[in-house]
């Protein structure tokens, strides 16, 4: 089952889809709580995703006995407000009242938070994960490592030369200032992932024009260097930036459905040795 929501934030709403858990949870006759995933679209993007990846997304996570959200960011989708002028701060701080949402829910359970992340969305679930320990696992999917140059290099320079004398520029219809380009330069994901404690796969295409898929290997070699918590990388052959084509989405999903149920498996054994 799904259904459309609406996520208050500061003066602002946030249009989301939640998607309940289609699988019986059911143990002993006694309903047992369910994992949470929330997925964090990318730039100028929306909760259903190019070729719609979010939708299927979601709805295959729900056929596992995942409750899913999906949700514009303040500008996006159908939500309230103007894109362009917010910066990561605020991005992180909608995805963090997203969380507030979920956990909310009287059948989540609050240990088995898993954040999706794509493209820039996976600079700003990273950087949530780090602030919010709610956060137990973290899927980034073609994530963008620097924010300012990766965003620059895609709206032109131009835009961003425009933003800083006039005070805003347009960009497919959106209006960006300043205060959103800065914010870019000063996220610093790649200094940042070494502070999530939680265990993380990272998905990259060997396509992908947009982001390098460099960037998949610098952030495992960062990930490894931390103290707790695995690191898993897949390399997807000739899959472009939004996983467009129909065998590269079927991957992308099989492994990023594989490794989360994996995840919970371990939970679970480790719970059962705990008791």
């Amino acid at each position: 089952m799904e259904r459309q929501i609406t996520i208050r934030h500061n003066q602002e709403e946030l249009t989301a889809t939640i998607h309940y858990p289609l699988k019986e949870t059911a143990e002993g006759g006694r309903c047992q709580r369910v994992p949470l995933v929330v997925i964090c679209h990318g730039f100028v993007g929306s909760r259903i995703g190019v070729d719609r990846l979010f939708v299927k997304t979601a709805r295959e996570f729900a056929e596992d006995g995942y409750m899913v959200i999906r949700f514009d960011y303040i500008g996006c989708g159908e939500s309230s407000g103007n894109y362009g002028s917010e910066g990561l701060d605020s991005m992180i701080a909608q995805t963090r009242s997203v969380l507030d949402y979920g956990l909310s829910c009287a059948d989540v359970d609050p240990t088995r938070i898993t954040l999706i992340g794509h493209s820039l969305g996976g600079a700003v679930a990273l950087q949530t994960a780090v602030r919010d320990r709610r956060v137990k696992n973290l899927i980034l999917w073609s994530a963008v490592g620097y924010p300012f140059n990766d965003i620059v290099k895609i709206t032109g320079r131009d835009v961003y030369d425009t933003s800083v004398k006039t005070g805003s520029a347009d960009y497919l219809g959106y209006s960006f200032t300043p205060v959103f380009f800065d914010s870019l330069a000063q996220g610093q994901p790649f200094q940042e992932a070494i502070k999530f404690t939680g265990n993380v796969l990272v998905v990259h295409g060997t396509s992908d024009e947009v982001i390098p898929v460099d960037y998949a290997f610098l952030y495992q070699k960062v990930f490894w260097m931390r103290p707790e918590g695995r690191c898993d990388k897949e390399i997807v052959f000739q899959a472009d930036h939004t996983y467009s084509a129909g065998p590269q989405r079927e991957l992308l999903l099989q492994r990023t459905r594989d490794w989360l149920n994996e995840q919970e498996h371990i939970q679970q054994e480790w719970q059962n040795w705990s008791i």
